[in-house]
């Protein structure tokens, strides 16, 4: 493929995951590597992410699909690893991760892929596996031991990441040894995608094997382990909706003050040259927050409930009703949460959620919501339900929902999944959304953006 068709399906690429690349960016790009050359691969990617990633956000995805459609030569790397076996790679890695040797580390990437990685030992056009090379290896088995050889390194020299020997030292070593880990992985994946493009069609890895940006990652297919680190960006993300927000709020205007308007323009001979607006007045709702904490939609709700408690200075009050087969109110569980905690497991755990069994039942919920808690809903409140609406083919309990968006100043209600499966299998999607408006919110991107539109 020529280079221009490269540089073009890079930019393709990226517009699949969800990064604004345009007509200008693409052009900046080819300017760049007209001037710069493609004689050092470091420099052309430094260029190539200046011109065409707008937000840091970005870059991690930019990185994985420079690596498929400008890759560094094809086939296997000659190294003198090349008849290690997994102990002398292990004991390899250990040094390179003690002396912070990246490009011996790039070599051990290269080497663990060849031994490790193969899909099928007989059959080289399965490719190769990232995540089955790093389980065989186990990187992370080597922190220790790194770590002892760099404190043994930094008593011979009198220097070094290892010299000291206090505690707090210590973690320090041990974070920058886990920090170099991640890169080790990173750099076997990077290795995965450069031999798979030799098997496999480049657009498909780019489709199937790149991670997308995080915010654009859907609720529903995050691990724990995403999602507690989706959980570390909360007070960020809070601090810039609530500057939004309050920007909004001061700008927004009311209608032209006829009167007052007509009084002015005597001045100017009747014509009224300076309009003057009505004071639009500060509207903070209450907002309660009525969530589904079963299952993979736990993740979502508990942090859609971490973000609205987070930003509780925008509106007068914050109440926020869990259930799975009944409804409590657990508004002080969601502000004095540990960081890190997993809200859904806590939730299978309580009585006060699952009078009626484990599983989600809509219907009886949103009956409680109204006999135990309908006093919180009044012309003030806004009313978000977090919830798939899959009801396990019991009552929906559509009558109650209807209620309480009648006594509420508005209702609306945020899916995790994809609108073109409601109201499939089990889903009652449809029959709410008839009742009140129902928005998809698959994503942090499209929480932010029913944020900024709507809770105003």
């Amino acid at each position: 493929m020529s280079l221009p068709r490269n540089l073009v399906g890079l930019a393709e690429a990226m517009r699949t995951h969800g990064l604004e690349v345009g007509s200008t960016e693409t052009t900046t790009a080819a300017q760049a590597i007209e001037v710069l050359g493609l004689d050092d691969r470091r420099t052309l990617r430094e260029a190539l992410a200046a011109t065409m990633v707008r937000s840091a956000d970005g870059r991690p995805v930019f990185d994985q699909l420079f690596d498929l459609w400008f890759p560094s030569a094809p086939g296997a790397r000659t190294t003198d690893l090349a008849d290690a076996d997994v102990d002398a790679l292990r004991e390899e890695l250990t040094r390179a991760l003690a002396d912070a040797d990246e490009r011996r580390m790039d070599e051990i990437a290269a080497a663990t892929l060849e031994l490790l990685g193969r899909v099928s030992p007989d059959d080289e056009s399965r490719g190769w596996s990232s995540a089955q090379a790093v389980d065989a290896l186990a990187p992370q088995r080597l922190i220790a031991p790194a770590q002892e050889l760099g404190r043994g390194n930094g008593d011979e020299q009198g220097e070094g990441q290892g010299s000291g020997s206090g505690g707090f030292t210590d973690r320090i070593d041990r974070d920058e040894l886990r920090s170099r880990v991640a890169e080790f992985r990173q750099r076997v994946e990077s290795e995965a995608r450069r031999r798979n493009t030799a098997v496999r069609p480049k657009e498909r890895i780019a489709r199937y094997g790149v991670d997308g940006p995080a915010d654009q990652r859907d609720f529903l297919a995050m691990s724990s382990k995403d999602l507690d680190a989706m959980k570390r960006e909360l007070d960020p993300l809070a601090r810039k909706l609530e500057a939004k927000l309050s920007r909004r709020r001061r700008a927004h205007r009311g209608g032209i003050d006829v009167r007052r308007t007509l009084r002015t323009a005597m001045a100017t001979g009747g014509v009224p040259l300076d309009p003057v607006y009505e004071q639009r007045k500060r509207h903070r709702p209450d907002i309660v927050l009525i969530a589904d904490m079963s299952g993979s939609v736990g993740g979502f709700s508990g942090f859609t409930m971490l973000l609205m408690q987070a930003m509780q200075n925008q509106f007068r009050h914050v109440k926020m009703l869990g259930f799975v087969s009944s409804a409590a109110d657990i508004t002080h569980v969601v502000k004095d949460a540990p960081p890190g905690v997993s809200l859904t497991s806590w939730a299978l755990s309580q009585a006060a959620l699952t009078a009626r069994g484990r599983s989600s039942s809509y219907g009886t919920a949103f009956a409680d919501v109204l006999a135990e808690h309908g006093d919180a809903i009044g012309h003030r409140t806004t009313v978000l339900v977090l919830g798939d609406g899959r009801t396990n083919y019991a009552d929906p309990g559509v009558d109650a929902l209807r209620e309480i968006g009648r006594k509420s100043r508005t209702t609306v209600w945020l899916n995790p999944e994809r609108s073109s499966s409601w109201g499939t299998g089990d889903s009652a999607a449809d029959d709410y959304a008839r009742v009140i408006t129902m928005h998809e919110c698959r994503n942090v991107a499209q929480l932010r953006l029913f944020v900024e539109r709507h809770l105003v």
